[in-house]
């Protein structure tokens, strides 16, 4: 069975193939004319078979050296192709970026963000997935999902990498011209509370604050989202508390917002992502995007 021949080897078959003349392939191909011939030799022992007829003044492929140079030419451009795209995935110009983040940050900074990091990367492919920190947190660790915009990892222990963007202060939330007369913590044991989920990051940041406060409200309903908590406040159904930046996702309703003091409460919002699994440059980049919008 013939050997298959290097890449190298087929290189410098074509530039012979091109130029039908050994010194200026050999000169092209940067090795010495000899070296050229002994290659050419040696490949034909190796095919089993001639390519060239050649003389002291002529060199022309034969039929076989033509098959050969239709095939070393598709396998080079294949090659060529393969290894530019490569390139180009190395260098940050291209790939896939899976990006899990908050729903309040979805609406609120990411499409710029999006809308800039595309001018600057149009190669890349971004896949974004909106959900609860829980969910998410649980997506970084089984590798569906590369970076996340999020609150920080419950869990100090988990092997996550934590980069703070910015704080997100909460307020009160109640219908136009029903705020309690002094808007506070104490105001939801007063009135009826409508809670977000027990897994959502405000839902976390609600229940400290009540801890610290030494309150204990009724939770009721438990939304998933915010929006669905807006509109059950506009419905006269109760009043919760937010953080500012969901803010988008209720913008629909006749809402006031107070912000919320003694004891302050605000959420961090950062990128995680998993800190054993080697972010791919297209990621990197954009982390750098990410960073670069809250700057």
């Amino acid at each position: 069975m013939p050997r298959t021949p290097s890449l190298s080897v087929l290189r410098q078959f074509r530039m012979l193939a091109q130029t039908v003349n050994f010194s200026r392939a050999a000169e092209m191909s940067c090795v010495s004319q000899p070296a050229l011939s002994r290659t050419i030799r040696l490949l034909e022992e190796d095919l089993g078979g001639r390519l060239f007829d050649r003389n002291r003044r002529h060199v022309s492929l034969t039929p076989a050296g033509e098959d050969l140079l239709r095939l070393t030419e598709r396998l080079i451009a294949d090659f060529d192709e393969a290894f530019d795209q490569l390139g180009q995935t190395l260098s940050g110009q291209r790939g896939r970026v899976v990006l899990g983040v908050l729903p309040s940050y979805a609406v609120g900074d990411l499409p710029q963000v999006l809308s800039r990091f595309r001018d600057q990367w149009p190669g890349v492919d971004v896949t974004v997935r909106e959900g609860l920190a829980g969910t998410i947190y649980q997506h970084l660790r089984e590798r569906l999902i590369d970076l996340a915009v999020m609150t920080p990892p419950e869990d100090t222990d988990e092997d996550f990498t934590f980069q703070p963007l910015f704080s997100d202060p909460c307020a009160l939330v109640c219908r136009a011209g029903e705020a309690p007369p002094q808007p506070g913590w104490g105001s939801f044991t007063q009135s009826p509370f409508i809670a977000m989920a027990p897994s959502s990051s405000v839902r976390q940041i609600t229940d400290a604050a009540f801890a610290r406060a030494g309150l204990c409200p009724r939770s009721l309903y438990e939304c998933t989202q915010p929006a669905t908590l807006g509109a059950f406040i506009a419905a006269g159904l109760g009043i919760s508390a937010l953080p500012l930046s969901c803010r988008p996702m209720v913008g629909a309703h006749d809402l006031e917002w107070h912000r919320l003091d003694d004891p302050q409460s605000e959420r961090l919002i950062g990128i995680a992502h998993l800190s054993g699994r080697s972010l791919s440059p297209a990621a990197q980049n954009m982390m750098a995007a990410l960073s670069a919008g809250e700057a």
